[in-house]
């Protein structure tokens, strides 16, 4: 044999199609027992699997409690409440109605630095909320403190000479301890970057065409990247190393999505379908949507729902035991004047585990919006308007702040342009009734 030969080869998964994913309290223990890493090999076969549940569940009661007797508002009730809206959580089943407690917003406070010269695409934010990253067309990225408003570092553009240099920042993605950011540009490299100083760690290399969307699994290191070349790949960055690749989708793929489970969403713009993929088993979910245009965005509401918009104007909520959408909202930001068009949708966000979603257009409007009980309806609560294109929408963890990427131009192209529009990261603060102006999300 051959030293060719002998080379072993990454093997490209195929995935089986519509195969019906499984959401059973046996798979999440088992695969939360591996992500977690609680345990070593040699604790696992001294002790039996019963009593392993006993030690873990007691392990956590007792960081719970330890968490809670800082509160003034401890007691036995609080640590009750919280470990039963985790394990809501960690299935997929926690939902917190703070939807109708939002009345409008504050003063908006503009960030904006001169490291962006060309309009900005992305942003994304740690998960305290705390600080917030964002990317433009001509390869820089800057990072900001949410509470003092100002620029902490930043990485400047790149000389357009450099071929593996960072140009035109498609997406951005913080891991959830902060100590990694990742950056899809036209390079068709992810670029790697520890998230404190900025400082570059590595390239990483395998995509065909643009990266469009990144998200690391939360609370570990591994990363999903998607791009127009209809692929999503898996990477471990404890590794820096390329772990598989997964195929289905029939066009570019537009954006990306992942929470706690080993699976990730991913939207197919022209091909018109949302397609989840659950890793382990190595199958996928395909949704479809044959009323709307190109889906440019999809993201998680929690495990089992989420909200996608499409370039005509069509915002849809799902489930994922329902192949078509639970509900739609034709046109939901309304008709341009201009040619009798539905206005393009340009951003979606979630408030996770909550009935509170956001979605942002090319007209510079904001729309939040209440999702019903049963995920049948939506409800829209009020606008926000700031001239320009909403690129971007994030919401902080506490859910008292939403966060936009605002240019004068979308982020995928030029075909509108806003003269007025003043480009930076706009930081809305939300108002709410008295009585529920409390943390209504907990990541």
């Amino acid at each position: 044999m051959s030293n060719k030969q002998a080379k072993k080869r990454p093997q490209k998964r195929k995935f089986k199609h519509n195969e019906i994913i499984s959401s059973s309290d046996e798979e999440f223990d088992e695969q939360n027992g591996q992500n977690q890493g609680y345990e070593s090999e040699s604790e696992s076969e001294e002790e039996t699997a019963q009593q392993k549940k006993i030690r873990l569940a007691k392990q956590r009661i007792a960081e719970v409690e330890e968490e809670e007797q800082d509160r003034l508002e401890f007691d036995r009730g609080a640590i009750d409440k919280r470990l039963h809206e985790e394990y809501l959580e960690e299935k997929g089943r926690l939902r917190k109605n703070v939807a109708d407690s939002y009345t409008g917003h504050e003063e908006i406070k503009v960030l904006k630095c001169k490291d962006h010269r060309d309009p900005i695409t992305c942003c994304c934010l740690t998960s305290d909320g705390q600080t917030i990253f964002s990317g433009s067309k001509d390869g820089s990225i800057v990072k900001w403190s949410v509470s003092t408003h100002k620029k902490i570092s930043s990485i400047k553009r790149q000389d357009k000479t450099n071929k593996d240099g960072l140009k035109y920042i498609r997406c951005l993605a913080v891991s959830s301890d902060g100590k990694y950011l990742v950056a899809g540009s036209n390079s068709k490299f992810i670029h790697v970057y520890n998230a404190t100083d900025l400082k570059h760690l590595k390239n990483l290399q395998g995509h065909r065409d643009v990266v469009s969307g990144l998200v690391f699994r939360k609370n570990t290191h591994f990363l999903y990247s998607a791009s127009m070349d209809r692929c999503v790949k898996e990477w471990n960055l404890d590794d820096m190393a390329y772990v598989q690749s997964l195929f289905g989708h029939q066009s570019g793929i537009t954006s990306i999505d992942a929470l706690s489970k080993m699976r990730a969403i991913t939207s197919g713009g022209f091909d018109t379908s949302v397609r989840i993929w659950k890793i382990t088993e190595e199958s996928q979910l395909i949704f479809q949507n044959n009323f709307s245009g190109s889906i440019d965005e999809v993201k998680l509401i929690n495990e089992e729902n989420f909200l996608s918009c499409a370039d005509d104007g069509t915002l849809c909520v799902w489930s994922a035991q329902k192949k078509k959408p639970l509900c739609h909202e034709l046109s939901a930001h309304g008709i341009d004047e201009t040619n009798g068009l539905p206005i393009c949708i340009l951003s979606v966000a979630t408030l996770l585990n909550t009935d509170l979603v956001a979605s942002g257009c090319r007209n510079g409007t904001i729309k939040l919006w209440k999702v019903g009980n049963t995920f049948k309806t939506l409800q829209l609560l009020f606008e926000i308007k700031i001239p320009g294109c909403i690129n971007s929408l994030s919401f902080t963890p506490d859910g008292k702040q939403l966060v936009a990427a605002v240019s004068q131009e979308p982020k995928l192209g030029r075909w509108w342009r806003i003269p007025e529009a003043k480009s930076g990261i706009y930081i809305i603060p939300l108002t709410m009734n008295a009585q529920n102006n409390n943390n209504p999300s907990k990541k």
